[in-house]
Formats: structure tokens, sequence, C-alpha cells
């Protein structure tokens, strides 16, 4: 009986103890109440052109100052450089190539593919969106009735008048600055001089070039304002303490090696993310991150459970950590990877290929090395403007000199044809100029690479290296003017073009 006494005694003190701790963990999930997220996105920004990450020229007092309240990411990227699928990417919290023809600009975005936005309505959540959002593309050609981003509204405070007392939301601003075109001469109005422009060495350092890089600052410097306005609406409100802010860019910038291009200049993004309230700031953080972490970051902080297909991860040990440089030691690499992005090719073909970033190497394989990567001559119209129907003075430079000295080298590295390999060592070639894939001294570090890159590719579904079908090859592109490209009349006249050219064969 005395054992039994004993049995009983013991057995009481477990489930207590089970209940006590259950009420504690439960108390501790709630001592915070469910986030708002507000993402603030520029379009086309490479990483490092904001005054917090070091720009000589650009003013962006109001992003530098978020900044300084949260945590500035030094290694972040997004999935695909290329609008459509870097935003599914980031929705869906999946790489480009498990996303069917969503990893094309100007597709579908398949409806069976859950995007956060999605899932945190469905927990109640007030969800919305204003100016791009996901896209170009056709969500209703999918099945989708309305665009993933959420419902469209034209400005936050119309979103929140909407919002339920307590409710939390979801707001997606997504700026058109800096996308192409450019206003002209912007330069002159955002007062920006042009001696002080560092022009990158791999385009030319030339008036027309840093012209062409201060009208795109201005479009930034705007951008700024409008994180300003948003972070004043919040303090309005009285949402800031329970607000988490994220400001950043989906692709990098619209020059030759950037935008359609799987080097830093095409994928690397700012990244900041502030919630003070909560999360220690004046942090710089290297470890490599995605957009496509938002997913299950929201979702983790929202209490929400992760769909298993999701195969990013979560930041929540990064923002609760007061630790800054490396923080966590498994965030050592980011895998990018691209396929079509404009109609460029004969009958829309695109360019396959995919990345395996380290802090010292970029390695880069080619699988459609026989095809322009930029886009068929004469237009290449992977390098913006796509179709000459714009300026871009950069582009136009440098087409119209491509046989000078000192621009051929910069315009075969801008448009000219890869080798089905790159191998770049950023630690003397930080601006990623100099393959050297095919050098003897040098086969260790790619082999490595390529090995870890396939054991990615693999374990993730990626069907150009399992053999599957890619659904994103020959799927439709919903933007037809693209497929009979007219040239502007200034470009016609300067580059000896033709009045219109077809991608389609007769």
């Amino acid at each position: 009986m005395k054992r039994k006494c004993i049995l009983y005694f013991l057995t009481f003190a477990i489930v207590a103890g089970i209940f006590l701790l259950g009420g504690s963990c439960i108390q501790k999930k709630s001592k915070h109440p469910r986030p708002n997220f507000l993402i603030l996105m520029s379009d086309n920004q490479s990483w490092n052109h904001l005054g917090c990450y070091g720009d000589p020229v650009l003013k962006t007092p109001n992003i530098d100052k978020l900044a300084g309240q949260g945590i500035r990411f030094t290694y972040a990227y997004c999935s695909a450089p290329s609008c459509a699928p870097a935003r599914a990417s980031m929705l869906t919290g999946q790489d480009i190539w498990r996303l069917e023809e969503a990893a094309n600009l100007w597709g579908g975005f398949p409806k069976k593919f859950k995007v956060f936005t999605e899932l945190l309505e469905e927990a109640g959540y007030l969800v919305g969106f204003e100016g791009k959002g996901w896209g170009p593309g056709d969500y209703e050609a999918s099945g989708r009735t309305h665009n993933p981003s959420g419902e469209r509204y034209n400005s936050f405070e119309e979103f929140y008048n909407e919002k339920d007392k307590g409710q939390p939301f979801c707001y997606w601003y997504s700026s058109r600055d800096p996308h192409r075109p450019y206003k002209i001469d912007g330069w002159k109005k955002a007062g920006i001089n042009l001696d002080d422009i560092v022009v990158p060495p791999y385009l030319p350092d030339v008036d027309d070039v840093k012209k062409d890089i201060g009208d795109y600052y201005e479009e930034i410097q705007n951008f700024d304002k409008d994180v300003a306005s948003y972070t004043q609406l919040l303090k309005e409100m009285g949402q800031m303490e329970n607000t988490l802010i994220i400001v950043c860019s989906d692709n990098g910038w619209q020059m030759p090696r950037g935008l359609a291009n799987l080097y830093d200049f095409g994928t690397r993004v700012p990244l900041i993310i502030a919630m003070p309230s909560r999360y220690k700031g004046g942090r710089v953080v290297d470890d490599f991150v995605s957009l496509n972490d938002f997913a299950p970051t929201f979702l983790e902080l929202a209490g929400i459970p992760i769909p298993e297909e999701m195969n990013a991860g979560s930041l929540v040990n990064i923002l609760e950590s007061e630790e800054e440089g490396i923080v966590d030691e498994t965030r050592d690499f980011i895998v990018t990877a691209r396929e079509r992005h404009a109609f460029v090719r004969k009958n829309g073909k695109g360019y396959g290929a995919r990345s395996y970033r380290t802090k010292d190497f970029l390695y880069i394989r080619n699988y459609d090395y026989e095809s322009w990567p930029a886009g068929d001559p004469p237009l290449y119209g992977d390098v913006d403007a796509h179709m000459m129907q714009y300026p871009s003075l950069t582009k136009m430079y440098i087409l119209k000199n491509r046989e000078a000295g000192g621009v051929k080298e910069l315009f075969e590295l801008g448009f000219g044809k890869r080798p089905a390999e790159e191998l770049y060592d950023l630690t003397k070639d930080p601006y990623q100029m100099s393959n050297v894939a095919y050098l003897e001294e040098y086969k260790e570090s790619k082999d490595l690479l390529s090995g870890k890159l396939t054991d990615y590719l693999k374990a993730q579904g990626d069907p150009r290296e399992l053999g599957g079908e890619m659904k994103w090859l020959g799927a439709p592109y919903y933007a037809e003017k693209d497929k009979n490209p007219r040239p502007s009349v200034e470009a016609q006249r300067e580059l000896n073009l033709k009045e219109e050219y077809s991608y389609i064969d007769e």
C-alpha cells in the first residue's frame, strides 16, 4: 500500500510538473501579441546602393535610420535575378525549380503552391499589397482569383481602415522605383555630382554611364522617402512597436551583369529587418539569407505551422539572438537559379543556370551555355531596355562602342556567350570578372563547389539534375508584344536596327 501511495504521488507530481511546464511554455508563447508585418520593397536595386551599405553618394537617411534600429544583413539574396520568380519564391518559401512555370518571368503561378499571405489570412491576419506584388505574370491563368500577394489596395491608409480592432496585419508595399526606365536627368533633380559616382569596373567609366547611375540613384532616394512615409504612418496608427518592418529589394540592378544574371549584381539585395521593441538593433549579420526565408519566419512568428514543402529556413533564431557577424554557422552558402527571363531568344528559349555562393567563391553552372545569356543579338534583350524601346544609356553606350578599346572586353563580359562553368575567387576578384574555372590551380575548389551544388539541387528536387519534367520550358509567356519587339527610333538610328524583330519561327 505504501508503495502504491508513493507511485500515486510520483504520478501526480509528474502530471503536475508537465502541466506547469506546459503552462509556462504557453505563457512564453503568448508573451507577445502576434506581430504585424510590413514589407517595403524596391524594384531592381543592388545590395550596395544605400548609405548604410557604404555607398558614398546616395542619401538614404530614413533607411539608414532603420538599419541603426534593426538588423542589416550583408549577404542577403533573392532566389532568382528576375522579378516574378524571385517574388514567387519569397511567397512560397521555395526555390524556383520547385514552382513549375512560376520559375519564369511573365508566366503563371500554379494555385497548388501555398503562399504565406494566404496562410496568414486563414489565421486571421488582414493581408494586402500595394504596387507590383507578385509579377509580372498572369495569376488567373493558373486558377487564382487574385494576386497571390493578397488583395490590392491603393494606399496603406485604405488598407488599415479595413482592419478590425486587435487584428494583426501583413502589408506589402512594392515600389516601382528604381525599375527602368529611369527619369532622364533625374540626377540633376537629386543634386547628385556625377564626379562622385564610383562606376564598377564591369561598366565603362564614362559620363553616359554615370548619368545612368545617377538617374537610378535618384529613384532610390525617392524610395527612401516612401520608407519614411510608411514608418510615420505606423507611428500615427500606434502600430510601430508590434510591427516587424522589412526593407529589401527583389533582385539586383538593371545593368549588364546585373538583372537576369547569377553574379552578385543580379542576386544580392539589401535587407534590413527592424523591430526594436522585440529584437536588439544596431546589428550587422553576415549569415547567408534569402528572401525565401520570409515565409517560414512570418509563419513561425504568427504561430502558424510551416508547411513541409517550404525548404527555406526561418530567421527567428537570428532575430532573437543578440549577436552580430556570423550568428548561425550553418548559413555559410546560398544557391540561386535562373530560367527564362524575358522573351529574348528564338521561340522563347530560356537560359538555365544555377550558382553556389560562399564567402570566398562564386561557382556558376550554365546549362544552356551555347545560347546567348543576354538574349539573341542584336537586341540582347535580357539586358534592359530589353527591346531597346526606351532610353538605356549604359546599354546604348556599350553597344555603340563594342569594338573600342576598353569597351570590347566589357561587352564580352556583359553580352557575350559563357562557358559551361564559371568560378570566381572573391578574395581576389570581388567584381566577379575573371573566370578561373578552367585553371588547374582552382580545380580542387571548383570540383568541391560543383559537388556541393549538385548535392543540394538533387536534395531539393531540381529536375535539371534529377532528369524530371521541367514545366517552365515552353510554358506560356503572357506579354505578347515582347515576341515582336520594336526598337525606338533612336535605337534604330544609333545601332542600325530594323523597325521590328520576331522571336517566333514563321
